[in-house]
């Protein structure tokens, strides 16, 4: 009879600072200027291997109706069913699949899905790693630059209006932003089989 050999794994759970942390965007405006914006209110469900972050498993979610741009006739705009429709789809979320090596640039494929508007796709980010320390106080804290590019007509963001000129008031490709802390809050060993 064949025995499993058994294997230790230690399971690292984070949290995601929001002192420190920032999920923002950018679209550009009458096709000229960018404009700015950020949700105010999201937390993770975030676990790696050790501190190995190539294994990370995220489970992000962002409260839709905290949309901040620093105006707020426009935040009310955006949060009505023009656009993200915050009483009917209160959430975003995104859930990883796959994060590819590193480059030479020490940049990471980070590819996940993306809910917004009840609709999903997978998509492609950008992640840069910053590092693991421990802070004055003992914590063990990581950081990460997030990026990337997406289509908002994809989940049905398609409102807009043009100009005198005939141009577009708001471009359909949004740039993602975000700049995330971590802390760690637990940790534990798990035993897998292996054949």
């Amino acid at each position: 009879m064949k025995m499993k050999k058994a294997a230790a794994f230690e399971q690292t759970k984070w949290a995601i600072d929001p002192a420190h942390s920032e999920i923002g965007f950018k679209v550009r405006h009458l096709m000229i200027a960018h404009v700015r914006g950020i949700f105010k209110t999201f937390d993770a469900s975030i676990f790696t291997t050790g501190f190995d972050f190539r294994t990370s498993e995220v489970d992000l979610w962002i409260d839709a109706s905290t949309i901040n741009t620093g105006d707020v006739k426009r935040d009310r705009h955006l949060k009505s069913r023009d656009f993200f429709d915050v009483k009917k789809f209160k959430q975003i979320t995104f859930t990883s699949s796959t994060i590819v090596k590193a480059d030479k640039g020490g940049n990471h494929e980070l590819w996940g899905e993306l809910t917004m508007m009840g609709i999903t796709h997978n998509v492609k980010l950008n992640v840069q790693f910053g590092g693991i320390l421990n802070d004055p106080w003992g914590n063990e804290r990581a950081g990460f630059s997030v990026t990337g590019n997406i289509k908002r007509s994809d989940w049905g963001l398609t409102w807009n209006a043009t100009t005198e000129s005939g141009g577009l008031m708001v471009s359909d490709e949004v740039s993602i932003s975000c700049e995330v802390e971590l802390t760690k809050i637990g940790q534990k060993v798990l035993n897998m089989h292996l054949d």
